[in-house]
């Protein structure tokens, strides 16, 4: 049986801001948390600047077996794709834009889609997802914008972690419309930053852990919720738009 700190994971933040400052700050401050915890390492992804186009559901990706998108040549790469596939948690931030997340963001989890198809396989079943918002006013709708993320983790079947017994649905932020600066005076929101950060560290180290102990006992599409039968076999096939 593998000990906690022979347990390797690689947590990947992202950050959907358009700018740089609160959000990024708040995301990379959580990794900064996570990577504390021995045998974990962090990854990064801005996007900031990333030139992104709308999903269109062509679904090329899906019919072709690609786990990238082959429509557009932009600055969602190959290398993005395979650095989100090869994560096992993820701490995800936001600003609050009108009550919910930018629209940066949410283009990014639509380009998701050539990944799709690995949702009722139970790829993702064995994945963290923690959620950050940052809002210039205290109660300027992050509790909204945490729901937005956190209805994605749970699209994809992966655990969801909060920000612990005081940050129930994931970090919460309040910038003041200060950027980092602001964020970092909100003493409340940077501990449930850190803390979110390292429970998605901690629970993404006992699933690999519990995994490599228990085998093929409970396979991972088992766990997403797709029972190994004819007809849901034809419900995965509907499901992936094949």
């Amino acid at each position: 049986m593998s000990q906690q700190n022979d347990i390797e994971v690689r947590i990947l933040g992202v950050s959907g801001s358009p700018q740089r400052g609160a959000t990024e700050f708040s995301v990379r401050e959580a990794l900064r948390a996570a990577a504390e915890i021995p045998g974990v390492t962090v990854d990064f992804i801005d996007l900031k600047g990333r030139k992104m186009n709308f999903c269109i559901h062509c679904n090329r990706c899906v019919k072709n077996g690609f786990l990238y998108c082959p429509t557009f040549k932009d600055d969602l790469t190959e290398d993005i794709y395979q650095r989100y596939l090869e994560a096992d948690g993820f701490i995800i931030g936001s600003p609050v834009y009108q009550m919910t997340l930018t629209g940066q963001l949410q283009t990014f989890f639509n380009r998701l889609r050539p990944i799709a198809a690995l949702y009722s396989k139970g790829h993702w079943a064995t994945k963290v997802g923690g959620a950050i918002a940052v809002g210039g006013t205290r109660h300027g709708g992050q509790e909204t914008t945490l729901a937005a993320i956190n209805n994605y983790f749970l699209c994809t079947g992966m655990v969801n972690v909060s920000g612990g017994i005081f940050a129930y649905n994931g970090g919460s932020v309040w910038s003041q419309n200060r950027r980092a600066e602001g964020a970092s005076d909100d003493t409340v929101g940077m501990t449930s930053v850190r803390v979110l950060g390292r429970r998605v560290a901690y629970v993404a180290k006992m699933l690999k852990a519990g995994f490599d102990f228990v085998g093929e006992t409970y396979p991972p599409d088992v766990l997403t919720g797709v029972v190994p039968d004819e007809d849901n076999e034809e419900r995965r096939e509907k499901f992936i738009g094949k």
